[in-house]
């Protein structure tokens, strides 16, 4: 049987961080993709860092995967 997870990428905090937190757990503060990618693979989940942005694993809280505190990338 396949695990599945509850990813959830928190809203952006003033530094540009997003918290990432895995079935309640806290990974840790991404500033890209591509740390949501790595925090997710440490948790077990392996997931190309090209599709964290568009799986549907993942709930992008209050804004998407493109917005990053003010920068958008």
């Amino acid at each position: 049987m396949t695990r599945q997870f509850r990813v959830v990428v928190s809203p952006p905090s003033p530094s540009g961080g997003r918290r990432v937190r895995v079935d309640g757990e806290i990974l840790g503060l991404a500033y890209g993709v591509p740390d949501v990618a790595e925090f997710l693979r440490r948790a077990g989940l392996e997931i190309d860092p090209d599709e964290v942005a568009h799986s549907p694993l993942i709930e992008w809280r209050e804004v998407g995967p493109d917005q990053w505190g003010t920068q958008q990338t």
